[in-house]
Parts: structure tokens; sequence; C-alpha cells
């Protein structure tokens, strides 16, 4: 007699699979409204223990979440207010930059020419446009500028997840009986991000303060835009840095010329190497519980689905599909291939 469950295994993945093409398509065209109540959980996720805490030493829930949420937005809006001066500054600027980009480029085309290295100039002229880097650094930090306008929204719907926080847990158990698996994959899906957003946002701290400092002692234009580029950038796992070192260089090529460029370039090499590549992955070890190509897969895709913020929030989104993988014995193997180990 035919075993029913095993012809029944293959329908069953092809049908979760459909699922998941159907969900991802969804979010994909609905990202504008999926993305700040994604951002808003993350973040509510992040505020909880503060919450908790305040709550423990006898201060009201609603004051509790007041006081967490005012922090939460002086430092946010600080940040903002320093990002937006120095943004529109180096957007005014920008056309000079671009012109400066264009002598330069020239310049080097010369000194190939003169050094016996033929090079289709009037093609490359046509095909290459060096001001395009800038351009594309500034629709970059535009895009990144463009998350405060969704501000509002996330944080009201942080305050109301954070009030709703402390009947959580009863809710659960009502909804579902037994509930304990459901609650426990839930806190390790919290502790997890916890950690990874503490140590993350230590490690970005530590990056973007460096970056600022460095550039300010070099004399590079608008040292603490790079730093706070550098700061937010480093959030996005294995390219962020590389492309938040990719405008200070060419302002430093503009204003310095290849000299000071090379070692604005070296500065940049040198803080990736000793915080990214030894700081990082000894602590980030113990707190994501996912593979370097998990990371970086997760960045492509979720950099796919939701664009740069879907780059932010790669290793979040990708640590709560873990953890829903694991919750299941038919897909706990999945969560293991996920892991480090």
């Amino acid at each position: 007699m035919p075993d029913t469950k095993q012809e029944g295994r293959p329908v069953l993945a092809l049908v979760g699979l459909a699922a998941f093409i159907v969900v991802i398509a969804g979010m994909r065209e609905a990202s504008a409204l999926v993305i700040p109540f994604l951002l808003a959980i993350f973040v509510a996720v992040v505020c909880a223990p503060p919450v908790f805490w305040l709550q423990r030493h006898k201060i009201p829930t609603p004051l509790a979440v007041l006081l967490v949420v005012l922090l939460i937005w002086l430092v946010g809006g600080s940040l903002a207010a320093l990002f937006g001066s120095s943004l529109n500054s180096f957007t005014n600027e920008l056309p000079v930059y671009q012109q400066s980009l264009h002598g330069e480029f020239a310049n080097l085309l010369t000194w190939l020419e003169g050094h016996g290295i033929r090079t289709p100039t009037a093609s490359l002229r046509e095909q290459i446009d060096p001001g395009a880097a800038m351009r594309l650094a500034s629709r970059m930090l535009t895009s990144f500028g463009g998350i405060l306008t969704n501000t509002f929204l996330i944080m009201v719907t942080v305050i109301f997840i954070l009030l709703e926080a402390a009947s959580f847990t009863g809710k659960v158990r009502r909804a579902f009986g037994n509930a304990d698996k459901t609650l426990d994959a839930f806190s390790k899906f919290a502790v997890g991000l916890n950690k990874y957003m503490a140590i993350k946002s230590l490690l970005s701290l530590l990056t973007g303060v460096a970056v600022w400092i460095f550039l300010s002692i070099v004399g590079v234009d608008f040292p603490l835009l790079w730093g706070l580029l550098a700061f937010m950038l480093n959030y996005i796992p294995t390219i962020g840095s590389i492309i938040a070192a990719v405008p200070a260089v060419l302002l430093a090529l503009v204003q310095f010329g290849g000299s000071k460029a090379l070692v604005v370039a070296i500065g940049y090499l040198v803080f990736n190497a000793s915080i990214g590549s030894i700081l990082e992955p000894k602590l980030m070890g113990r707190g994501v519980g996912l593979s370097t190509l998990v990371v970086f897969i997760s960045l492509v895709f979720w950099g796919w689905v939701f664009g740069p913020i879907g780059m932010l929030l790669s290793v979040p989104l990708t640590m709560t599909l873990k953890i829903a993988l694991e919750s299941g014995e038919q897909t706990r193997w999945m969560a293991i291939l996920l892991g480090p180990e």
C-alpha cells in the first residue's frame, strides 16, 4: 500500500513555495505601506527592554512608553537635523564637484595617452560619466532621508505596540492554549534582535565617529555627513561600508588630487579591517546565528524586495525567518542550514 504521507510531501512543498512567492510579491508591491510597519515592529522590540525596566521600577506603563519614545525621538531628531543640514549643503555644492570630477577624468585620459596607453577617448567620455557617482551618492543620501517622511506613522505605531506589549503574553495563551513554544520563539527572537542591534549600533557609532574625526583631520568637506553616512550604512552587511567610502574618496580626489584620495581610501580600509573584519565577526558570531553566505544572500534578496531599507532590515528579517523555521519539526532542517555551523 503506497505511503500517502510520503506522496503528499512534494505537493505540500509546491504549495508552500507558491504561497511564499505570492507573499513576497505582495510585500514588494505594497512596500510603501509594509516598510513603516516593519520598522515600527523592530523599533518596538528594541525599545521594549527599557520600557519593562521602567515598569519594574514602579513607573506606570503609559509614562514608561512616553519616556522611551521621547528619548528615541530626541536622538533620532538630532541625527536627522544634522544629516539634513549637511545634505542640503552638499547638494548645493554638487554641480561644482561634478565639474571637477570631469576635469580629473580628462586629466587621467591625458596622462594615459602621454604614457603610450591608447584609449578610445570619445567612446569613454560618452560611456563613463564620473559625475554620475556624485549624483548616485546624492540620491542614496536622499533615499535614506526619505525614511523621515514616515517618522510620525512609525513612532505612533511603536507607541501602540509598546502599550500592548504587557498584555501580549496573556493574549497568546488565550488564543492558542498551550503557547509555550510560540512564546519561547518570540522571546528568542526579541533577545537575538536586541543583541544584534546593540552590537551593530555600537560598531556603527564607532565607525561613524572614526570616519568623522579622520576626514576632519584630512580636510575633506562635510566630514560630519560622511560620518553619519558611515554610521547608517554600517547597518547594511558586507557592502554598506564599501558604499559609504565612495563619495568621500571621490570628494578627496576633487579637493586634493589622487594622493589624498588614496590616503582616504586607505583610512576606510583600515576602519573596515579593524572594526568590520576583526571586531564584528567575533561579536556577531554570538549575536546573530547566521552564516556569512546567508547574510549576503539575505542582503541581496531583501534589498530587491524593499530597496535600501530592505538592506538595513535584511539581518533582522532573516533572523525572524530562521526562528520561525526552528519552531516546526518539518522546517527545522532549513533553520540549521541558515546557521553559522
